[in-house]
């Protein structure tokens, strides 16, 4: 079980981002959480096995159609043992 935090820059707000994060993350069983932030990035937590999690991290870096990401950082952090996946 690994545990990634990622933000994700760019016109990333509008277009469907967090739910396209949400439907990948529970198709691969991926518990976390996705989120709007006050500066128009978008914020996600991933908690799942390393495969998983890291092609969410790819899904974040392209976005979906209608998105357009500048810039993605990507953090590892102590999974906290996350049950479900939730749009916040």
């Amino acid at each position: 079980m690994v545990r990634q935090r990622v933000i994700v820059r760019g016109r990333v707000q509008g277009v469907g981002f967090r739910y396209a994060v949400e439907r990948a993350a529970v198709s691969r069983g991926v518990a976390g959480w996705v989120r709007n932030r006050p500066d128009g990035s978008v914020e996600a937590v991933f908690e799942g096995t390393p495969e998983a999690v890291e092609s969410l991290v790819l899904l974040c870096e392209q976005g979906p159609r209608g998105a357009e990401v500048r810039e993605i950082e990507a953090t590892a952090e102590e999974p906290e043992g996350l049950s479900r996946f939730d749009v916040r």
